[in-house]
Parts: C-alpha cells; structure tokens; sequence
C-alpha cells in the first residue's frame, strides 16, 4: 500500500459522460493524472482487488440505477480487499437528498461534483480533490513502458547519418531508447534533431544524453529533453501516455 501511494494512485471514471470522456479525463491526463475510462462496473470492482490503492470516480448518471450505483459503492467501501479505494461522485443533478447521502451517510471521501456547462471549473475542483487523496504520490510524471509496442522508435543524427532505435520507456521529461548496433552516444551529448515515433504520432525534439545502462545484454540510453521543446509536443506526448496505459488496462479486464 505504501509503494502504491509513492508511485502516485490509478483514477478510474466509471460509466463516464462524453464530457467526462473527452474533456475531463484528457484535462487531467495532462495534469499528469493516471486516469482511466471504465464502463464495466463488475470488472472494475475485480480490478479494485488489485489495486487498492485507487480512486474511483462514479458517474451515477450513467451506466446502473441509483439503488444499484449505492450497493456497488457500499460493496466497494465496505470489503477488507477494497476498503482503501477513495470515491467520488460525478452527476449532472443538484439533488441535496442525493449529496447528504453519498456525503453524510455513506461518506465518500472524494467529494460530490457536480458536471456543469464549465468543464474547466470541475476540473479544478477534482484536482483540488485528487491533491487532497494524494493521487500523485511521490511521482512528478507519467511515462509508458514500450519496448514492447511496434511504430514506437526514434531516430538520432550521428556523424552526418540517422540511426534508429527502440522507445524503451517516455515521459515528458524524457525516454530510454536502445539500438541494435550500439551508436555510443557520449554523456551530455546535444542532439537537437530527434525525431520520435510514436506510432501515428512523428514529433521532434532536442535532448541531452544523460547517461546509459545495461538492460540485460543491451545497453539503453536516457535521453533528457532540454527547456526549448515545443509545448505541443509536450501535450501529444501525455496524450499518447494515456491511451497506452488505457490500452493496455483494458486488456487487463478482458
């Protein structure tokens, strides 16, 4: 549990709205959020056992009817496997009976929002409440594991020629990358005309060597991006850092 809350907690929207969906969840996305679209509640409560650590925020508009949406959340909360889940309640209505129920009764711990015209507005007030729980943990930032992941690479100019290498992993700080043939790039390195694929994705970027590391039998470089890469990119990196770790959470609940 402690590991858990120092690498930052797993926040799943359950049954979200298309506002939800398209707006709230990529706003917070590029807060640096873990964030998740869920829309199976059964799986989600098995999901819950394996990371108990998480928040989970429950559009009751959508998805079950009220005494359903009440039973799942008083299961969740009240099982020793998922006591230490936090949850939240996202509605379109301003229901007082509704709110002193989840609020008073209940106690849920990450508050009752309610979904106005102004997305901005309820993202502030859930990133007032995600900082409260503590959803980030010790973690500044997001990144993805992907050496696995096919059209995920980069390519380096060295010495008048492109070499190209496998992501590793990416933040928007930086990634790790590692070459079939060992380029030797030297510490503290300038390159200021990276070109990363991520697969639909091509940007370009300027970085530092930080260093290198043997990853079994291969070595793999850490690249550093320097202070004058374009915003956007920034953006189109979280971007890509979310749906993959959406993607690969749903292959989990299959």
């Amino acid at each position: 549990m402690i590991e858990e809350k120092t690498l930052g907690r797993k926040i799943f929207f359950l049954h979200p709205s298309a506002i939800i969906q398209n707006q709230i969840i990529s706003e917070l996305a590029q807060e640096e959020f873990e964030v998740y679209s869920v829309k199976d509640e059964v799986k989600l409560r098995t999901a819950l056992k394996k990371y108990p650590d998480s928040i989970v925020f429950a559009n009751i508009n959508d998805g079950m009817k009220e005494k359903a949406w009440e039973d799942w959340i008083r299961g969740v909360m009240g099982s020793t496997e998922t006591a230490g889940v936090d949850i939240g309640i996202l509605t379109y209505g301003t229901d007082d009976a509704l709110r002193k129920k989840y609020a008073e009764q209940i106690k849920i711990r990450c508050g009752f929002t309610v979904l106005k015209s102004d997305p901005g507005g309820v993202v502030k007030q859930l990133i007032s409440i995600l900082n409260g729980v503590n959803a980030k943990g010790r973690r500044k930032y997001l990144r993805a594991l992907t050496e696995k992941e096919t059209n995920v690479s980069v390519n380096f100019p060295v010495n008048g020629t492109y070499v190209t290498g496998q992501i590793r992993d990416v933040s928007v700080v930086g990634f790790s990358c590692s070459f079939k043939d060992d380029p030797e790039l030297a510490k503290n390195s300038l390159f200021n005309d990276i070109q990363i694929r991520l697969q639909s994705q091509l940007l370009k970027a300027e970085g530092i060597v930080f260093g290198s590391r043997m990853d079994g039998e291969q070595k793999s470089y850490v690249i550093l991006f320097t202070q004058r890469i374009d915003p956007s990119v920034r953006t189109r990196i979280r971007k890509y850092i979310q749906s993959n770790l959406q993607a690969k959470f749903d292959n989990e609940l299959r």
